[in-house]
């Protein structure tokens, strides 16, 4: 039976980050209550068959989920235990935005049973913040970190970005430490990327804006690995570091291509034969639902070469690696054979000891290179 999770994406925030390409609305909070209706509809009339799956994660992203009122949390929970087997839940993770998370709901939150809490940190830095169109303070973070832990929890995710225009080495360190000095159970550092379709994309390609080069980027990354080590923290994926048994193990559905369902718009999931994605329209969304209609919007079948090529993706980016033995006899010659033909390029990086391939520390600076060359 395949372990698996839920994702639910709430799309809702203050401001819509200047970054960000996930899909939400901002200054739409009157819509709230109707999304829910249509998020529990959605839940109702799912068919996706799960009797054979161990579903042990719930993930609830966005936008920014803190913005929910414990009631609608209740109903979700109670559509989603009604539809769903639950009882192997253990992981429940709600992201949240500095200075959006008051104590009282965070604890009716945790009285609900969410049990991990994500936290939108991203800097320290008041014109780095402001640049990123964040619109918490550094000061927002430390009070919501403290709320986090009154509220009772005791597994806290923190997200930072490095790479951001005008940040110096000396920041990242400075901020780095200091929210490893907070003691979170997991950090998530991410290079600032530029997606096409953000306000970023249009300053940098106006030249409004430049990046910094792949060396700087470089640079960060390793001083993040080489300080996640002295504190104790453990990488277990490209952008992830834990303390011991504390990984994110819905992310790791994502990862080992487990199933998982998706629900809320622009929501992606895996039923284990195909990949589905939802209509990227809150209106739309909330229209088709209300109609009964389902709000699935693509419907990709993965073929045999697809799959193999998720696995050597995938794989890459975890510390355990690919799992080889899960490489099917028809495209097996033929990888191993891009690994020997590949040595020259990326051997130093690559380490692989009996069934496994894996990279080595310095290769994940060069993860998605590298992925590109091995797939099929």
């Amino acid at each position: 039976m395949p372990k698996s999770g839920i994702y639910i994406h709430m799309p809702f925030c203050k401001v819509k980050c200047m970054y960000c390409d996930f899909y939400s609305v901002a200054d739409k909070d009157e819509a709230i209550p109707t999304f829910f209706k249509a998020l529990i509809k959605e839940i109702e009339i799912c068919e996706t068959d799960t009797r054979d799956w161990i579903i042990d994660t719930i993930f609830i992203g966005g936008g920014t989920p803190s913005l929910m009122t414990p009631y609608q949390l209740e109903s979700l929970i109670k559509a989603l235990d009604k539809k769903f087997e639950l009882t192997h839940v253990s992981e429940f993770t709600l992201e949240a935005n500095p200075g959006e998370a008051p104590l009282e709901r965070l604890k009716s939150f945790r009285a609900l049973g969410v049990n991990r809490i994500s936290l939108g940190v991203q800097s320290l830095q008041k014109s780095l913040l402001q640049f990123l169109t964040r619109i918490h303070d550094p000061e927002d973070v430390f009070k919501t970190f403290d709320t986090a832990r009154q509220a009772g929890f005791e597994n806290i995710n923190c997200d930072l970005i490095f790479s951001i225009p005008n940040q110096t080495m000396k920041i990242w360190e400075s901020d780095l430490k200091r929210i490893l000095d907070l003691g979170p159970e997991h950090m998530s550092c991410y290079s600032l990327t530029v997606e096409k379709g953000t306000q970023l994309y249009q300053y940098v390609n106006r030249g409004k804006v430049k990046m910094p080069n792949d060396d700087q980027s470089a640079a960060y990354y390793r001083w993040a690995q080489s300080t996640m080590a002295d504190y104790g923290y453990r990488q277990y994926e490209i952008s992830n570091w834990s303390k011991p048994k504390l990984e994110c193990n819905h992310n790791f559905h994502y990862w080992e291509i487990d199933p998982y369902l998706a629900f809320g718009p622009s929501a992606h999931g895996f039923d284990g034969k195909s990949r589905f994605s939802n209509i990227n329209d809150l209106d739309s969304y909330i229209n088709k639902l209300v109609k009964g209609d389902s709000p699935l919007q693509h419907i990709e079948k993965l073929t045999r070469k697809n799959y193999t090529n998720e696995l050597i993706g995938f794989g890459l980016r975890i510390n355990k690696g690919i799992n080889l033995e899960n490489i099917s006899d028809e495209f097996r010659p033929k990888f191993d054979q891009k690994i020997v033909d590949l040595q020259y390029k990326w051997g130093k990086y690559l380490i692989k000891k009996g069934n496994r391939l894996r990279l080595t520390k310095e290769g994940y600076i060069f993860a998605d290179a590298i992925a590109v060359d091995l797939l099929l």
